[in-house]
């Protein structure tokens, strides 16, 4: 994403999308009642009565809609704004859909920006030279490969195959793995070729041997390959590489990886007890105490008063705000933990769970002198 243009009297800004994550941003930046702007077509009014309106042409106009909805198509990678028209060269007061794409210039006016609001153009303003890293999960039989960036983790291919035995050489199962394995070096070398990053990781030799033949086939990806182990292959397998952490390195730059990461590290947060906070009134009360250092929300929550009051308050308090899909396996722990929660900087517990736990609780803090 690109700031083209900002106007601070106005809070108007101009926006160029640069890549899906960036369709992802805008879909959960702007709000019904918000005025956008964007070039779109429109039939021409002035065309004669009798034409039949599927038949009159159509002019390329910029026009300004209220939006009073929102719709993010992620399989096509598209954005649809709806909303009457208030600036414009015709039809003002009709309603018209603005359809935004991967490239496009948006304006929105915005005259105050909530922190919720700063998360996302912050990223999508850092994240302009987001990196595309390809991961694969791979095994005999089940394989996964993903592109990953920014926001974005799309599926290349789930490659399943049936392996004949493999308890003797030679014969069937032979010939089925070296087509298996060749099959896999064909579409990673393909994939790669255009990626700042190539991880391979799964639970056997596998790995080992595909690694080895794309080297052997192309020198030049030994650079950018990484191999790590992992107790799945297949999207599992993808999964627990993007949870653990082991590839931070070579993952830098997708938000995509950092958020399975950031969940991850809270989930280990909680077991201990002090060192986290979940739902909207501990969180507040975290961020109140000074105590917060990461605060996580949800998506849809980036619309709601009290937690958007909320993540004013934490930014003022120079904690980091970092939103998590909905869909995945990360949005749905969220979730379940109320949309919000929070790490902490130090050990801490919230003054209404210290009142209701016992002593004994796992959840208690530790007790001086143990």
């Amino acid at each position: 994403m690109r700031l083209l243009h900002r106007d601070a009297a106005t809070g108007l800004l101009r926006l160029r999308l640069e890549s899906p994550s960036d369709l992802w941003r805008i879909a959960r930046f702007v709000h019904p009642g918000e005025r956008v702007g964007a070039s779109t077509t429109r039939r021409d009014p002035e065309a004669p009565a009798d034409v039949p309106g599927a038949e009159r042409s159509r002019r390329r106009v910029w026009i300004g809609i209220d939006v009073e909805q929102v719709e993010f198509h992620g399989f096509s990678q598209h954005v649809r704004l709806t909303g009457p028209i208030r600036e414009g060269p015709f039809d003002i007061g009709r309603h018209h859909t603005l359809d935004l794409a991967d490239g496009d210039e948006v304006t929105v006016v915005k005259p105050v920006l909530s922190a919720a609001d700063r998360i996302l153009l912050d990223e999508g303003l850092a994240g302009a030279d987001e990196p595309v890293i390809v991961l694969a999960a791979v095994d005999w039989g089940d394989s996964s490969v993903v592109r990953l960036r920014g926001r974005a983790i799309t599926p290349v291919a789930d490659v399943k195959r049936t392996i004949a035995g493999k308890r003797y050489p030679g014969g069937q199962g032979e010939k089925d793995r070296a087509t298996y394995a060749q099959e896999l070096v064909d579409l990673l070398r393909r994939e790669a070729a255009s990626a700042s990053a190539l991880v391979v990781a799964g639970p056997g030799f596998l790995k080992e041997e595909i690694v080895r033949r794309l080297e052997e086939a192309d020198p030049a990806l030994a650079a950018k390959t990484r191999l790590y182990a992992t107790s799945e292959s297949g999207r599992v397998g993808v999964d627990e590489l993007l949870r653990s952490g082991r590839a931070t390195e070579a993952l830098r730059g997708s938000v995509a990886a950092e958020e399975a990461e950031v969940v991850e590290r809270l989930i280990r947060a909680l077991a201990g007890g002090v060192r986290a906070a979940v739902g909207r009134s501990e969180v507040d009360q975290a961020v109140a105490a000074g105590a917060a250092e990461t605060v996580l929300v949800l998506e849809t929550f980036l619309a709601d008063g009290p937690t958007v009051g909320i993540l004013d308050r934490a930014r003022a308090a120079r904690a980091r705000l970092f939103v998590v899909r909905a869909d995945g396996e990360s949005g749905a722990k969220l979730a379940a933990l109320g949309g919000i929660a929070a790490l902490l900087r130090y050990d801490w517990v919230s003054p209404d769970r210290a009142a209701t736990r016992s002593p004994g609780s796992p959840r208690a803090a530790p007790r001086s002198g143990a």
